[in-house]
């Protein structure tokens, strides 16, 4: 039978290490401190999103019909996520900005490739 690994000690929270690795094929035993991933921190609900997440490609309107949820709650999640991994969720702002950025960059390397004319990169970056 086998168990969730435990990313924090469960009497006092402190951070747990893992320090043996055992092959059940050849029983090989490997001892040393190994460095557990951020998914150690995710809850088993929250590694079930995550799977669903990835089997959906991140297209969220997939997530909202395989999980019957809305796409608040969907975002919601995923940024409980993020934070749960030591990370901080993009804001709607910061990816609006980063969105635009790619687009310029993409007309540009039209442009310089000669794909469309000055006029044409101009109107496409006023927009």
């Amino acid at each position: 039978m086998y168990h969730t690994m435990l990313s924090h000690c469960p009497i006092c929270d402190g951070p747990i290490t893992a320090t043996r690795l055992e092959c059940e094929h050849c029983e090989v035993k490997i001892e040393g401190k190994f460095e557990l991933t951020n998914f150690a921190n995710l809850s088993p609900e929250q590694l079930l999103f995550v799977e669903t997440f990835l089997r959906c490609e991140g297209k969220i309107n997939r997530v909202e019909k395989e999980l019957g949820i809305s796409y608040p709650t969907v975002r919601s999640r995923l940024h409980e996520i993020i934070r749960a991994m030591g990370f901080e969720p993009v804001t709607d702002v910061e990816a609006e900005h980063a969105s635009r950025e790619q687009q310029r960059l993409e007309v540009l390397e039209k442009l310089s490739a000669g794909q469309i004319s000055p006029d044409e990169a101009v109107d496409l970056l006023s927009q």
